[in-house]
This record gives C-alpha cells, sequence and structure tokens, in this order.
C-alpha cells in the first residue's frame, strides 16, 4: 500500500505541480521533501494546507487507499477482467496479483465493491474456497448501494461456483434461491438480468436431467425476449433450444431455432452463430443420423478460419473425427479423435457427454481394425466418465457401444 508522502507525491505529479509549487507560502521544499519521503510526519494543520494545495479532500491523504487511487486500479483491473476467452492468457491471474494487496481495504463505495466482485471470480476460476465467502460480502455492499441489478449478478455468481465443480443440485438450488430473494425486491426490475437468470435457469434444469422444467423456463425467456425485443442470451436461448430439438430428434423444432439463429447472427454480424449453425448441422448429421458423407461434405465447406478458434476447434476436431470412422478411414480417425481435448471452460454435463463420445468412437475404430484389447480398455474410459451423466442419446450411444465391443471382446 502506498505511503501518506507516496501518495502526496504521486497527487503532485499527476498535476505536473514542483516541489515549490506545492510547499507554497505555508513549507518549505525541504520539508516538503522529507513529507514524501515518509521521513518527517506533517501535522494536520500541514495536512489541510497540503489537501488544499491539491485540490483534494483531506481524507483521501489520510485514507490508506484513496478513490482516485481506486478507479485508477478499477480501470487497469477492468480491462483485464473484459479480455475475451479467445485471447485470454494470465490476465485473470494478473488481476488477481492487482487487486490482492487491496482486498483488506476494500469495504465501501461503488469501486471497491466492484473490484471485490472481479478478484473474486477471477477466484472462483482456480477453486478456492475464499471466493464465496468474498461474493458475500460484494452483496451485502451492492445493498448498501441499492445497486439491485449488480447484486443480481452476484447471486448468478455464487451459482456458478459448485456449477464449475459439477455440483448441479447444488448450483441450481443457490440459483433458485437467489432469484426468490430478487423477486421479493420490488426494485428488480431489469429484464437484463432477468434473461440472465432465466438462461441460467434453464442450464441447470438440463444439467440435472429436468428437461420439462428446462423446456419450460427456456421457451418463457424466449418468448420474453420477443415481447420486449431484448437480445441479449437470445442467441445463447437458441442454441440451448436447438441442443433440446436435437436430444428429442425433434428436427422440425431444431431447423426452426436454427434459422431463428441464423436470422439473429445476420442481425447481429455474430460470426459465432453463424459457426454454430454449421457446428450443430454437422453434430446432427454424425451423431444422429448417421450420415457421414454428408457431413464431412458440410465440413468441407467451412472456411478453416473459423475453426481455428480456441472454443470451436475441439468441437469441430470431433466431428472431423466421426466422419472419418464413419467413411471407413479407421486410423485416420483414431489420429484425429485422439487430437480432442475438453475446453476448459466446459461443464456442462451435456457438453461434457458429447465430449465422452470420442472415447467410444475410438473403440469402434479399435474394434474395425482388430485390435479387441484396445478397443474395450477405451470404450471402458467412455462408459466410466458418462456414468454420472444425465440420460441423453449420447450417454445411450456409449452404453450401446460398450455392450456391442464387450460382446465381440469376449468372442
Amino acid at each position: 500500500m502506498p505511503t501518506l508522502g507516496e501518495r502526496i507525491r504521486k497527487l503532485r505529479k499527476q498535476q505536473k505541480m514542483t516541489l515549490e509549487t506545492l510547499a507554497g507560502t505555508e513549507l518549505t521544499k525541504g520539508m516538503l521533501s522529507l513529507i514524501e519521503n515518509n521521513k518527517a510526519n506533517p501535522s494536520m494543520e500541514s495536512l489541510n494546507y497540503i489537501a488544499g494545495r491539491l485540490n483534494v479532500d483531506m481524507t483521501e491523504l489520510l485514507e490508506e487507499v484513496s478513490n482516485m487511487e481506486l478507479r485508477e486500479i478499477l480501470e487497469k483491473a477492468e480491462i483485464l477482467f473484459s479480455t475475451s476467452y479467445e485471447d485470454l492468457t494470465d490476465e485473470y491471474e494478473q488481476l488477481i496479483e492487482l487487486v490482492k494487496p487491496y482486498v483488506p481495504k476494500l469495504t465501501k463505495g461503488y469501486e471497491a465493491a466492484r473490484l471485490m466482485e472481479m478478484y473474486s471470480r477471477c477466484l472462483s476460476l482456480t477453486n478456492t474456497d475464499d471466493s464465496e465467502h468474498l461474493l458475500k460480502r460484494v452483496a451485502v455492499m451492492y445493498e448498501q448501494l441499492n445497486l439491485t441489478t449488480r447484486r443480481a449478478s452476484i447471486g448468478a455468481a455464487l451459482a456458478v461456483i459448485p456449477y464449475r465443480k459439477h455440483q448441479y443440485q447444488e448450483s441450481l438450488d443457490i440459483l433458485l434461491q437467489e432469484r426468490t430473494k430478487l423477486e421479493a425486491n420490488p426494485l428488480w426490475i431489469d429484464p437484463l438480468s432477468r434473461l440472465d437468470y432465466d438462461y441460467l435457469e434453464a442450464t441447470l434444469y438440463f444439467a440435472v436431467g429436468k428437461y420439462e422444467d428446462a423446456i419450460r423456463v427456456m421457451e418463457k425467456a424466449i418468448q420474453y425476449s420477443n415481447r420486449h425485443k431484448i437480445f441479449k442470451q437470445v442467441d445463447n436461448l437458441y442454441r440451448l433450444a436447438a441442443a433440446q430439438a436435437m436430444m428429442a430428434e425433434d428436427e422440425v423444432k431444431k431447423e426452426y431455432y436454427l434459422n431463428k439463429l441464423l436470422a439473429y447472427s445476420e442481425f447481429a454480424d455474430d460470426e459465432d452463430s453463424k459457426v454454430f449453425i454449421y457446428y450443430a448441422e454437422i453434430h446432427y448429421l454424425n451423431s444422429y443420423k448417421k450420415m457421414y458423407k454428408e457431413a464431412d461434405r458440410l465440413y468441407n465447406t467451412l472456411s478453416i478460419k473459423n475453426i481455428t478458434k480456441k472454443l470451436f476447434t475441439p468441437f469441430f476436431l470431433l466431428e472431423k473425427g466421426k466422419t472419418l470412422f464413419g467413411l471407413g478411414h479407421y486410423e485416420q480417425a483414431i489420429e484425429k479423435l485422439k487430437e480432442v481435448a475438453i475446453p476448459e471452460i466446459l461443464h456442462h454435463p451435456i457438453d461434457l457427454s458429447i465430449f465422452f463420445e470420442k472415447d467410444a468412437y475410438i473403440a469402434l475404430c479399435y474394434l474395425e481394425l482388430e485390435q479387441k484389447d484396445q478397443a474395450m480398455e477405451t470404450v471402458q474410459v467412455a462408459l466410466d466418465n458418462i456414468n454420472k451423466m444425465p440420460d441423453t442419446p449420447y450417454k445411450k450411444f456409449i452404453e450401446k457401444t460398450y455392450k456391442k465391443v464387450s460382446s465381440s471382446h469376449s468372442n
């Protein structure tokens, strides 16, 4: 933390004042230099004089962290925190190191609350237990400031902590509790945070296998979004709806929601949504229709620059491996599928189940190559991974593959 002398020197330099200018007629240049270098303690009268010359309140000098300093730290932290996933390297670690020295002094005011929020959210990504109680402190700070929208975001953040640990029911319980508190507050009328809660609630219902509740919340949110012409989360809601339609093998609904997503992507010039549509169509052809030639043809129409993004690459690698299997290129398929790694930001059980199919496809390739021991070993990995996941077509596929491989292995 900067000392009193350091704070005075920093403010003086920011205002491009010399020692002589700040000293004025009441102090000497030498005395001011001693104060700035922490070799002399100014009297309250001298402090009041210095504050007046710097055009700040004396409390700015006496506080261990001034509001000006907090605003500077906040500006740096916001830049680090807003780094997109594609560009993310160690920005969150940098933010933690930047804010950590100030945490004990972050007790009141918007700047303190926002810094504590970002710090806590970054901590939660490292699975530290500190993040939860710090976020609860932030919730109280926002409540004291009557910032209901920011308070709503903390409730969602609290629910995400167990979600990242794959404790889905606990995550849903926390979200529903937080939502109940917010809806009891007549000041909470923000439609944007409402849609955030709708989307998260729907995804969590899917995570715990309560598909009817998930569909109810999801469709209600889409109707609300369309009625009020609010587009936040609408792309995610359409993706969620299209994925649910695929799992239900409802091709009409799948096409309906993908077309809605396409219209949104053109309206918002959202390249990610366009790429998702390609992925969804390829995935549906591979995993549901087993139309591997058609999937491969569609894959080859997609510009390679759009599938080199950090998030999209593993999804498309997985689909390419499936098409190679379906086309009978078993050794190439194994090689491609072994390149697939689950993105570290994926925690939803349905997303994970999709990636757990990888080992089932590798096992089928080994089976076709008459390498039955390797097939059995690999499909066992897929089965072990999928056992704790909710019932989905992906789980059924892995279980079916296990029976096929196991039957062949025993003969």
